[in-house]
């Protein structure tokens, strides 16, 4: 009998290289800061941009519904909201229920919103062009592909 015990095998971490989380998330960070840079002479971020849209189109929202529309944790979404209401782009007041809270877009929202499109808009061509319809297309519907099964628990 020998009293060489075994070491456990160390994973071969190069395999993470192809990591789906890391790559979105580098992804993600790259877009971000294209239409930051974009948005920046309207003062917002794409963050707040996209809510002032989703705001926009769906009207008074309760926080909870917003944060489950957008799959964002309704802490970070709080924070997010609470910059955006000091900023006079939202108004987040109590719902019929006083353990919620309910959201609408400003009027200054609104004129931030009308403001950014042309530069929102400049940012998504930009990426359009760079990509090609068709892969746009194809990676959009991917994406929304890898929100269902992500959310499948």
């Amino acid at each position: 009998m020998s009293d060489v015990t075994e070491s456990p095998k160390i994973p071969d971490f190069l395999c993470c290289v192809d990591c789906v989380g890391f790559n979105l998330r580098k992804a993600t960070r790259a877009v971000t800061q294209l239409y930051d840079e974009m948005l920046r002479p309207a003062g917002i971020r794409v963050t707040q941009y996209s809510l002032l849209v989703v705001l926009k189109i769906v009207g008074p929202v309760l926080v909870t519904d917003l944060a489950e529309k957008i799959v964002m944790d309704r802490t970070t979404l709080s924070r997010n909201l609470e910059l955006m209401e000091k900023q006079g782009l939202v108004n987040v007041v109590p719902g019929e229920d006083r353990r919620t809270r309910c959201v609408t877009i400003t009027e200054s929202g609104s004129a931030v919103l009308l403001e950014a499109y042309p530069l929102w808009q400049h940012a998504q061509d930009k990426i359009r062009e760079s990509m090609g319809e068709e892969r746009l297309q194809a990676l959009m519907a991917d994406l929304s592909a890898l929100i269902d099964v992500s959310q499948a628990r």
